[in-house]
């Protein structure tokens, strides 16, 4: 049985930020500064409180007769709990014989064009260990970006306006970026559990090492971007941060409507059409707060049974970057342009280079992953560099339409049999038709 480390790793970032947030909070309350007070305060205990609805929802104790653990949830001592159980529940298993197992299939990755079924015993232990990961990584994505990464944003902001950085602070704002490159990495393999749920998936740990350098980067250069244009346009980074909330947040709700789908009510059972609601603005809402900071990895789909897009395609990610590369060089720019005197002993031309170096250096790391990383790569119907090189053809076909004409002239005039030999993702038959497409794959 596998260890449960993330389990343990969730709940380490989570206990050590918010004791520096309370530690960090009182120094704010000794010097008289209660405005940063009531800020931190509120990025750490809002979060808190919502990890805990989700622990409790995921595990449905609202159904079931346990007060202790509804008392430890107000008690913000949930998660301590939670992680007990689950070494508990580690620790005995293969000790006590279970009563029954129950039989999972699973596929493995297709090896020359062929993908066999599998069968595996999960048994009651294993069960209750799936559950409580899946739980503390939904939890820790929930940390990251409604907790950590705007309070990250407050912190970097208080160090640059006061120039100085405390010892509690530097600590504080090491442990907000952990933790919110932690919820990043948690979002990405649950995206591609999800959209590969039928398959054995299995990250190696040179995966975990690309998407940790991917998203420290893609990550601080965000941050930093925001905390500069903030510093000397504080109405307009009001403006920007509407714009893109916004934008993420009714995006999933505008391709529901015009769909045309009815409204979802297989989301819980026990819901009524009112808690569905809820659920449904908290996720959009969730999901407007991962795309802020970074690519989410997903694309909320409200009408899907499983809530999440299983046809994004590489043309989605490359437009993502690109406004976002072009929204933080305009930031830097206006921030170059109204500096004030606080930067007096920046040299600003090179922390702009250096900042967008690093985000394309994210962008870097992003590419090596899905080229060569990806536990589910032999699945795409076309790596990531065919698909920017087609792109890019596509663009100068734009241009240059009668090449294009030309090209697919020649391509006609192809013979059958040159037409059957040339491959194709639907010789895989063993692999779902629904995720081998040959315009679209998912870029989990």
């Amino acid at each position: 049985m596998k260890f449960p480390g993330s389990v343990l790793a969730s709940v380490f970032l989570f206990v050590a930020e918010t004791t520096t947030a309370l530690y960090l909070s009182s120094t704010y309350r000794s010097r008289g500064d209660g405005m940063w007070q009531a800020l931190t305060l509120l990025f750490s205990l809002l979060p808190c409180a919502l990890v805990q609805l989700t622990l409790l929802f995921v595990h449905r104790d609202f159904s079931r007769d346990r007060p202790l653990v509804l008392l430890l949830h107000l008690l913000q001592l949930g998660p301590l709990f939670r992680c007990f159980e689950v070494f508990c529940i580690y620790c005995q298993s293969g000790r006590i014989e279970e009563p029954y197992v129950s039989i999972t299939r699973k596929r493995q990755m297709p090896k020359n064009g062929l993908s066999e079924e599998i069968e595996k015993e999960v048994g009651q232990a294993e069960g209750k260990l799936f559950t409580h990961r899946s739980a503390f990584s939904r939890a820790s994505v929930i940390q990251a970006f409604l907790g950590s990464a705007p309070q990250l944003t407050l912190q970097l902001y208080i160090s640059t306006l006061q120039q100085h950085v405390t010892v509690s602070r530097g600590v504080f704002m090491g442990l907000s970026l952990l933790s919110i490159v932690y919820g990043a990495l948690r979002c990405n393999i649950l995206a591609i559990k999800i959209k590969y749920d039928e398959y054995e998936v299995k990250v190696k740990p040179l995966a975990y090492v690309c998407i940790f350098l991917w998203r420290s980067f893609e990550i601080a250069t965000r941050v930093i971007v925001l905390v500069l244009f903030t510093s000397v346009l504080k109405a307009w980074v009001v403006i920007d941060i509407l714009i893109n909330f916004l934008s993420f947040f009714f995006y999933p709700w505008i391709l529901f409507w015009c769909s045309g789908s009815p409204f979802p009510e297989n989301i819980e059972k026990a819901l009524s059409r009112v808690g569905t609601t809820i659920v449904l603005g908290f996720l959009t809402l969730l999901y407007a707060g991962i795309n802020m900071f970074c690519w989410s990895a997903v694309q909320l789909k409200i009408n899907s049974p499983d809530l999440i897009s299983k046809s994004q395609n590489w043309y989605r990610l490359l437009v993502y970057y690109m406004l976002r590369f072009i929204e933080n060089a305009f930031l830097l720019l206006l921030w170059y342009l109204y500096k004030t005197d606080i930067y007096m002993y920046v040299c600003a031309p090179l922390l702009m280079l250096q900042l967008l170096v690093g985000y394309c250096t994210a962008i870097l790391f992003m590419v090596v992953f899905y080229q060569f990383f990806h536990p589910c790569k032999k699945l795409f119907s076309s790596s990531v560099s065919e698909s920017v090189q087609k792109w890019f053809a596509c663009a100068c076909s734009d241009c240059r339409p009668q090449r294009s004409c030309e090209s697919a002239e020649k391509s006609d005039l192809r013979s059958p049999a040159d037409r059957e030999e040339t491959p194709s993702s639907s010789k895989i038959s063993s692999v779902p038709s629904q995720i081998l497409n040959a315009d679209e794959f998912s870029a989990a």
